[in-house]
Parts: structure tokens; C-alpha cells; sequence
């Protein structure tokens, strides 16, 4: 049964979502960033998967395993089985050897019932030319294992590719959805959110302004900027009325007042 007390809907605003986990002290997308997020006591991780050689959902940011792993090559070239044989700590830090690149599923059964998700799908898991049809694209993926979990109140679905939300906007009781934009403005995605009836817009925050802020939350949008690490950003968008942020440093939850 889905935990109501970690939905969407029951969220408390502004909210601090864990970007990548926690990210400044933790190895990103590991489950000891995602675990170490849930303990700070955050309302929301977030998290990216794309899809492995054999076509199996992979929670890692990047297009290649070189920055955050000791593989080398792009995520899409390997299998998950060899991906999973990857250290994903030491680059970070000596202190996290041998820490594993995880599987969407053992993130969810960690966040399950104790935190919102917000599962970014990489633009590149996008296949335009995939019939609805077809079971094993990212899209239906994730949607599938968020079903198993009986998540689909408490995750939130992003992406910086229109096809995928768009696709995810047809599926039937699906999951709240957020519009991933870089340099566009408010105007210019309105339609689009809604058009598939988006949850939030989560724009790059240096394009924000109070005007931009208010149009999409009249509109009904809640908006979550990201990444955002200095203090002064965060008051100064916190001032603008925003409903959250993304964040590397789960301690500027300190700046939060929810209500």
C-alpha cells in the first residue's frame, strides 16, 4: 500500500530536494548519498536512470561512466552486470571503495514509504522512433517498477525530453510529472505543461524571476529550481516565492520554513 504520509500531495512547501542525494558529502547517485539524504530528514531525492546496453535501467547521470566510476565508456555500451562490477566511490573519495552504481529498484525499496523520489530520465534513454508498444523502453520501465512499489503517489517523473513526458502523460495513472527546461523561460513552456498536465516546472534558476515565478504557480505549477548551492540564491529565491530547490548540501534545509 502506497505511505500517505510521503505523497505528493501531502509534501509541505518549500521544499529541499536531495540533488543526486546527498551530493556534497556522498558519492552522487549512490545509496550512500540517497540514504544519508533520507536521514538528514529531506522530503524529496533525486535521482537519474538511463538504460544499459541490455536495456536494463542504470541510476547514474551521466552519458559515460568515466567522471563518477573507474569504467570507462558510455553508459549505453555496457551491460548492467558490468556496470555493477564498477567502483562508484573512489572518485569521490578513497572512503567510499568499492561503493556500487544502484539499480532504480534498490533506491526505491530505500526510499520506500520514508521519502519522495524524483526520477529524472535521461534525454538519451529516449527512443522517438519505439512504438507505444514496446515494453522495455525507459519509459515503461520505470513505470512498471514504480507500480511494483506502489510509488506512484510519492514519485515525481522529470525530464529534460519532451517525448518522455510526453509518453508518460498517456500511460494511465501515471505519476505527477515535471518539465526539465535549461535557458527557456516560463512563457515559453506553459504550453507545454499544460499540454500533459505537469506537476511542476524545474527550470535552471539563473532564468528565474518573480514575474516567471507567479505565471506558472497561477497557472497551477509548482516550481523547484535547480541546482542550487550558494545561500544567497536560495534566500534570494525563496523571496521570489518558489515552492522548492534543488540542492547538493542538505543542510540549507535550514532556510526552509515550510507551511
Amino acid at each position: 500500500m502506497q505511505n500517505t504520509s510521503v505523497s505528493i500531495a501531502s509534501a509541505k512547501y518549500p521544499m529541499l530536494i536531495a540533488h543526486r542525494g546527498y551530493r556534497a558529502a556522498y558519492p552522487e547517485n549512490t545509496l550512500s548519498a540517497f540514504r544519508a539524504a533520507v536521514n538528514g530528514g529531506v522530503q524529496m531525492i533525486e535521482l537519474d536512470v538511463s538504460l544499459s546496453k541490455d536495456r536494463k535501467l542504470v541510476v547514474m547521470h551521466d552519458e559515460t561512466l568515466d567522471r563518477t566510476t573507474d569504467g570507462r565508456g558510455r553508459v549505453c555500451d555496457s551491460t548492467l552486470a558490468e556496470i555493477r562490477k564498477l567502483d562508484a566511490g573512489s572518485r569521490f573519495s578513497p572512503d567510499f571503495a568499492g561503493e556500487a552504481v544502484p539499480t532504480l529498484a534498490e533506491v526505491l525499496e530505500l526510499a520506500a514509504g520514508r521519502v519522495r523520489v524524483n526520477i529524472e530520465i535521461k534525454a538519451e534513454a529516449f527512443e522517438a522512433d519505439a512504438s507505444p508498444e514496446v515494453p522495455d523502453t525507459a519509459e515503461r520501465q520505470v513505470a512498471e517498477i514504480i507500480g511494483y512499489y506502489h510509488l506512484r503517489d510519492s514519485v515525481l517523473i522529470s525530464s529534460f525530453e519532451p517525448g518522455i513526458l510526453q509518453r508518460f502523460s498517456d500511460f494511465p495513472n501515471h505519476p505527477a510529472l515535471g518539465v526539465l527546461t535549461e535557458k527557456l523561460k516560463a512563457d515559453e513552456i506553459l504550453s507545454f505543461c499544460r499540454n500533459i498536465n505537469a506537476f511542476s516546472w524545474n527550470p535552471d534558476y539563473p532564468v528565474l524571476d518573480r514575474r516567471q515565478v507567479q505565471l506558472m504557480q497561477k497557472e497551477g505549477f509548482r516550481v523547484f529550481p535547480y541546482t542550487v548551492n550558494e545561500k544567497d540564491e536560495i534566500r534570494r529565491l525563496l523571496e521570489m516565492g518558489v515552492d522548492g530547490f534543488f540542492t547538493d548540501e542538505i543542510r540549507f534545509s535550514q532556510y526552509l520554513n515550510p507551511v
